[in-house]
């Protein structure tokens, strides 16, 4: 959970600023997006062949 405490004479610009800097850093948005709308078994199979397929075809051209 992430939270910003405003200082006394702190604006809201700067504390917005922070704000989104912590939730950059915890890895926040990533995982929001994930989780937006429900993945049926199939889709995520085919989501991870991608990503298995597009690794494979980068690892194979760093070798030469």
């Amino acid at each position: 959970m992430t939270q910003v405490i405003l200082g006394e004479n702190e604006g809201i610009e700067s504390a917005l600023r922070r704000f989104k800097r912590q939730v950059s850093r915890a890895g926040i948005f990533p995982d929001m997006r994930k989780h937006r709308h429900f993945e049926t078994p199939l889709e995520k199979r085919k989501r991870k062949l991608i990503a298995r397929h597009k690794q494979s075809k980068r690892h194979s051209r760093s070798k030469w």
